[in-house]
């Protein structure tokens, strides 16, 4: 398998389980400005021009990095990462997958687009401030939940836990202090000292 990436995107959080369930797996690094990987024109690869992609065994692209994650838990289907179907706990942990996609992920792209898509500093800050106060609400529940567990599901690693990280290490590019919220920030620390994540981070270039 291949996984298409750019450093400390979304894609990280696929990369992490790759690394959690010691697969087999090739890297290749796309551009983001100009769609552009060593391969080519990423476009031919992923018509949605966006990490991550994977191209799986049979030579097809899976793309959306939750689905991607949830595919690459099921191929070792040992309940770890993901747990085995028709339980209770493996739908506890899609439901984390939704929410982190819908209400995290998404809250922080205006963050990161606003300075390019605003032309005025005045509409700039407008926007960032209304997407950091969703983000700060989220980051309550987040926190509430969390508790004093170790994972979102209690003390397994998941998937959610995997992209819930990734999402968490963007808040030092946004100007948001995640040490506002000390149990995320110790999450946080806690799933950067795993083996698996830190190959994954060295892979990407993002730690030495």
């Amino acid at each position: 398998m291949k996984l298409y990436y750019s450093p400390g995107s979304c894609a990280l959080a696929p990369h992490i389980v790759m690394a959690e369930l010691n697969m087999m797996y090739e890297l290749e690094a796309v551009n983001l400005k100009d769609k552009t990987c060593a391969s080519g024109d990423f476009y031919k690869i992923n018509m949605k021009g966006s990490v991550p992609a994977l191209k799986m065994d049979n030579g097809d692209i899976l793309t959306e990095g939750a689905i991607i994650s949830q595919y690459l838990a099921d191929q070792k289907n040992e309940g770890t990462v993901l747990a085995k179907f028709g339980t209770a706990d493996r739908f506890r942990t899609l439901e984390w997958m939704n929410f982190i996609a819908t209400d995290i992920h998404k809250n922080f792209a205006p963050l990161f687009s606003a300075d390019h898509t605003y032309k005025s500093t005045e509409a700039q800050n407008e926007v960032k401030a209304v997407y950091t106060k969703a983000l700060t609400d989220k980051f309550n529940f987040l926190a509430e939940k969390l508790g004093q567990n170790d994972y979102l599901t209690g003390n397994q690693f998941t998937i959610a836990d995997a992209y819930l990280f990734t999402c968490l290490t963007w808040t030092k590019y946004v100007g948001m202090e995640l040490s506002n919220w000390a149990n995320l920030n110790t999450f946080v620390k806690r799933v950067s000292q795993r083996p698996a994540v830190m190959r994954a981070m060295k892979e990407e270039g993002l730690i030495k």
